[in-house]
């Protein structure tokens, strides 16, 4: 009797009630919104590397190796000697190794130079191997290998060639026109910073930065080019004004004009749709060099036979005495630089507990707005019998009714909210540390 009672009070208050539902609904949304954001943004710093037992590169910051190596944040102060790393992999319970080298961009994404065993052995999330949505491996060094985010956002497809710019940033001004690279490969998104990098061979990097190919050849390659325009240009004038007094072949000139730029256009198209095929044909190329003659790079990743090797290697190498280096445990660096943003997860716990609060205070106040308005209807009740238990009972049906609705429409239009975040093209906000940037680290 009572919660029939109670439903037909609740209807007879639409608008207000209504009200209250949106309100706890919003509440309830920005409540859990705000705990996953904090959830997310903790696990994003575990979920970019996995697997890897050990980071090497030069002496320096624990944290601030793993932001320029794994985060792409920052620059190296020093490289690393070749002849080091072939030392230091070399050594027992190595199962393998990952070289890098960074320093290059392309149009503000950062380059990455390594080998085929990158995409062979590098891990992220729970140790998933990075899979191609698109395209192979690159297989010598005129071809590169596209993070997804790379080939969305600058609508790359297989087959372009593009060039790589020295320097990290958005503006460069020293590009290495002379070594344009084939794109042979897309990367699946991961949510990490590996979707915006470019990955190249190590060959490539050492030949963009070789001595041989200078600036000053191309500026007078150009010139030489722009003077025999002129030339042909000139001659191309002369020519119409030998003809200017011939008036009566004018009509006809200018038909075979028109043909033949017709003519021009059809071979000019004939000509894309065969540079296309011929950039398509080299993803056919033949394996070639991946290393060359590199001398140095920014760091590697290592991985053991058995993890009673890390501690061993990682003070052996410490302790190296060709050159000055630093090993550092990912794992272990990754949670030090979740407590240096522990200020992160304090403000936004703080948003959840004021989230709380408002929705606590906003159910109150609706409360005694709605007791204020029913005095005549609790005195009437009052008068028919209806003792104060029964009202009691009455008001707590009513409220819990209206929170659980509330709840459910809140739990609701969060999960529609992050399905169609991860469905549309913020969907990987969640696990993109990318605001470490911003904090300048």
């Amino acid at each position: 009797m009572l919660i029939k009672l109670a439903w037909k009070s609740t209807l007879n208050r639409k608008a207000s009630v209504a009200l209250t539902l949106v309100t706890i609904a919003i509440s309830v949304m920005l409540l859990l919104s705000v705990e996953r954001v904090r959830q997310d943004a903790k696990s994003s710093f575990a979920n970019t590397i996995s697997g890897t037992d050990l980071i090497v590169g030069a002496r320096t910051g624990d944290i601030q190796l793993l932001l320029s190596s794994v985060f792409r944040i920052g620059h190296a102060n020093n490289a690393v000697q070749w002849q080091s790393y072939e030392y230091i992999k070399a050594q027992r319970g190595v199962a393998w190794s990952i070289p890098i080298s960074l320093g290059d961009s392309h149009k503000g994404f950062a380059v990455l130079g390594t080998d085929a065993s990158y995409f062979s052995h590098y891990k992220y999330a729970k140790k998933q191997h990075l899979t191609f949505a698109a395209g192979r491996p690159f297989h010598n060094g005129q071809e590169v290998v596209l993070g997804a985010m790379v080939a969305k956002k600058l609508g790359y497809q297989l087959g372009q060639k593009i060039v790589i710019s020295h320097g990290m940033g958005n503006t460069s001004f020293h590009h290495h026109d002379d070594n344009p690279l084939v794109i042979s490969g897309i990367l699946a998104a991961t949510g990490t910073p590996v979707d915006k990098t470019l990955h190249v061979p190590l060959s490539a990097i050492e030949s963009m930065h070789s001595s041989s190919h200078t600036k000053p050849s191309r500026m007078v390659a150009r010139k030489q080019d722009a003077t025999h325009h002129e030339h042909e240009h000139e001659h191309e004038h002369e020519h119409e004004h030998e003809h200017e007094h011939e008036h009566e072949h004018e009509h006809e000139h200018e038909h075979e004009h028109e043909h033949e730029h017709e003519h021009e256009h059809e071979h000019e198209h004939e000509h894309d749709n065969k540079n296309n095929s011929d950039l398509l044909h080299n993803l056919d190329s033949k394996p070639g060099d991946l290393i060359g003659s590199t001398t140095q790079i920014t760091a590697f990743l290592l991985g053991f036979e058995s993890p009673l090797y890390t501690l061993q290697v990682r003070r052996n190498i410490n302790q190296y005495k060709g050159e000055p280096l630093l090993a550092i445990m990912p794992g272990v660096t990754l949670r030090e630089l979740w407590e240096m943003l522990d200020i992160v997860e304090k403000i936004l716990l703080l948003i959840t507990l004021a989230v709380v609060l408002i929705s606590l205070l906003g159910m109150l106040t609706s409360l005694l707005a709605t007791l204020n308005q029913r005095r005549r209807e609790l005195a009437i009740l009052r008068s028919v019998g209806a003792r104060p238990w029964h009202i009691f009972t009455l008001l707590i049906s009513e409220a819990i009714f209206i929170t659980v609705l509330g709840c459910a429409f809140g739990v609701a239009l969060f999960y529609a909210l992050l399905i169609a975040a991860q469905s549309g093209p913020t969907k990987s906000i969640w696990r993109s540390p990318q605001y470490l940037s911003a904090l300048n680290l």
